[in-house]
């Protein structure tokens, strides 16, 4: 499947967008982008323009077609995530028992940090039981801002 990223500048360093004609498969942060070919598209445009609203306080949501690898239970992990509303945080714990896998702190802990695109997928949503900000790929620098820029309230 042909893919094709895109750089756009943010507040918190500049990200990669990858897709493919269809979905978004990625968001990179700039100190790990890859070697996917720059290119543009329809799906490109829609992404940027997704996370410019997003940055300027205009959106709450995102509606994109994502296309994210990962095994079933990433993939359940990361469907939960996709349901933490704008402004709010849960625990590993509290997503453990969304899941109905309260015992998998951990193993959600993990399939966090492989989120494939965060932001969109707001895995920064999700902070330590005391609530504590611990665990971003992409720094806990990006995670506080993320979370200062939605007003945060902890749940």
């Amino acid at each position: 499947m042909k893919q094709h990223s895109a750089r756009f500048p943010s507040p918190i360093g500049d990200l990669q967008i990858i897709c493919t004609p269809e979905a978004l498969l990625g968001i990179h942060f700039e100190e790990n982008f890859t070697d996917v070919p720059m290119g543009d598209s329809a799906l490109i445009r829609r992404v940027k323009r997704e996370l410019q609203e997003y940055f300027k306080g205009k959106r709450k949501e995102f509606n994109l077609p994502l296309d994210m690898k990962g095994t079933p239970f990433q993939w359940e992990v990361w469907q939960a995530l996709i349901r933490i509303p704008f402004g709010l945080t849960v625990t590993y714990g509290d997503l453990a028992k969304q899941i109905g896998r309260p015992k998998a702190v951990r193993a959600v802990g993990m399939a966090n940090a492989r989120n494939p695109i965060p932001i969109i997928v707001p895995c920064h949503r999700v902070i330590g039981n005391t609530g504590k900000l611990v665990g971003y790929a992409g720094g806990l620098w990006r995670k506080e801002w993320l979370l200062q820029h939605e007003h945060f309230l902890l749940i």
